[in-house]
């Protein structure tokens, strides 16, 4: 399929659902995606392959903002990065999508509303099995229909740490995640599903929920190997296509609609790679915004080991707080989100702890309990991606918002010692830990202050939209995969109106999806 009606670029968490949300429409789709299917393997299971080792993990380079090379926690695999995510699937807080006031700064207003995307996040959440049980937790939006499926019950071990933080005057409420743990679902309750593949395909990632649905579609093609090198410009507000190499050779995939959908950084990249004209700053930058304002969560791991307690639990990734996300105690700013990893194994502490004898992290591993804290990173114009000379890529990124994050890490650390835990240490996470990319293409209604409009169609462009995270205007303080997912839904609708009627309708969300 060389001239498709549209292409996809990318099949993450955006790139993936779109595909399965453009499949009925009767177009011809290709989906470009540079990596491979993920081999299922032993691997997959292993602490060593995937900590040590980092089988998975893209062998590239990035650069920071001082020229220091380091290597981005990214995976290009069909799925992308959710192959290995954590299947953590909140929707934003309806307040997330106004202007919000922090100790560093302004987390400005999105072009829509909650309510714009409740009916996506539905589909969102029936397509990607996601877990939970409204009414418990204080920030929670509102909903039009309950959780699809019921939340994923607690181990013992984390049922009384749960009971304990209610004797605290806490929330703790149960995890929103997307798991295959339908009645005869696949899920088999491992402590291998948090930044591991899933080799029984029972994580809910955008290769199983996307990607294959998607290709049951006899219109939708799927290229794996074949990287977008650049976007081809057309006449006037056109895009003619996607320059792709392909088996060590390079092609013009010729295309009515093209989709980014590579990850903040990646679309980013790829669109101010794509300039082809004298002054060109890139493609649809017409604002100077392409690539500026790139936000990753600020983000640290805490661990609260128990000497006398040893901690059993198998999944650990079934509550979270979310008290302190507007305001904290004594604090009158939003501090973020408080969620477990999954449990840490003797490996995932060996890069940390190189001295440690085995035996002794084996000991530390079994006696703990491990948190992830998250803070908004609030979108700073000097904080963004721009490729260098040689053709690679340079974040320069400086974490804003901290004050309140290390008071969120305090707090937490208070809270754990009140619960008994006589150590709790943390470990504040850097530039690498970029799971949570968001914001490099945010969009809006004024092409002087955005990428792209509230349909993440560029401004520039009629033909040219971005799906990933790219998009966001803020990074709030929950994971965005399902957001990403939901916006991906509900451009997808918009897209197949627009092909119909050549009109930009606001739609609803209809019976096929």
């Amino acid at each position: 399929m060389t001239s498709p009606d549209i292409v996809i670029i990318g099949t993450g968490a955006g790139g993936g659902t779109i595909a399965r949300a453009l499949a009925p429409s009767g177009a011809r789709i290709l989906v470009l995606e540079r990596g491979d299917f993920l081999p299922s393997e032993p691997e997959n299971w292993s602490p060593e392959a995937v900590f040590v080792q980092n089988r998975y993990k893209t062998t590239e380079c990035w650069e920071d903002g001082k020229g220091n090379a380091f290597h981005p926690g990214i995976h290009y695999w069909v799925g992308g990065n959710t192959k290995m995510y954590g299947a953590v699937l909140h929707r934003l807080r309806a307040e997330d999508f106004d202007a919000i006031e922090h100790e560093g700064g302004t987390s400005p207003a999105w072009p829509i509303t909650y309510a714009d995307l409740e009916p996506y996040y539905r589909v969102a959440e029936q397509w990607y099995w996601v877990h939970g049980e409204g009414g418990i937790d204080p920030t929670e939006p509102w909903r039009s229909t309950p959780y699809p499926w019921p939340a994923i019950p607690h181990d013992p071990y984390m049922s009384d740490l749960a009971e304990g933080m209610r004797g605290l005057g806490l929330t703790p409420y149960p995890l929103p995640v997307g798991l295959d743990y339908r009645r005869e679902g696949r899920c088999i309750r491992c402590r291998t599903c948090d930044a591991f593949p899933c080799q029984v395909d029972a994580k809910a990632d955008a290769h199983v929920c996307g990607i294959l649905p998607a290709l049951e579609s006899p219109n939708v093609e799927l290229w794996t190997g074949a990287r977008a090198t650049r976007i081809v410009r057309g006449e006037g507000r056109q895009i003619a296509g996607v320059e792709v190499e392909r088996h060590g050779e390079r092609e013009i995939v010729n295309a009515g609609f093209v989709i980014l959908a590579c990850g903040a950084v990646n679309s980013a990249a790829l669109l101010l790679q794509s300039g082809d004209r004298p002054g060109d700053d890139g493609l649809a930058n017409s604002s100077g915004l392409v690539g500026r304002n790139y936000m990753v969560h600020n983000n640290a791991v805490l661990m609260a080991v128990h000497p006398q307690k040893i901690n059993d639990t198998v999944v650990q990734k079934s509550m979270s707080i979310n008290d302190f996300y507007f305001r904290g105690p004594g604090f009158p700013w939003p501090m973020g989100n408080l969620q477990p990893v999954g449990k840490v194994q003797p490996a995932m502490l060996q890069t940390e702890l190189k001295r440690v004898p085995a035996r002794m992290l084996g000991q530390i591993a079994a006696r703990s309990t491990d948190w992830w804290v998250m803070s908004e990173d609030l979108p700073d114009p000097e904080n963004r991606v721009t490729v260098t000379p040689s053709g690679g890529i340079r974040v320069n990124w400086n974490a804003t918002n901290r004050v309140a994050h290390e008071r969120f890490i305090k707090t937490s650390k208070e809270i754990f010692r009140e619960l008994g835990f006589p150590l709790v240490v943390t470990k504040t996470m850097g530039i690498a830990t970029n799971s949570h990319q968001v914001g490099t293409l945010r969009f809006g209604e004024d092409p002087a202050s955005s990428v792209l409009d509230p349909w993440c169609r560029t401004h520039d462009f009629d033909n040219l939209y971005v799906v990933d995270a790219s998009f966001f205007p803020s990074s709030s303080a929950v994971n965005p995969a399902l957001t990403i997912m939901a916006q991906a839904i509900r451009v997808g609708e918009h897209i197949g109106g627009v092909r119909h009627t050549g009109a930009a309708l606001r739609p609803t969300v209809s019976a096929g999806l």
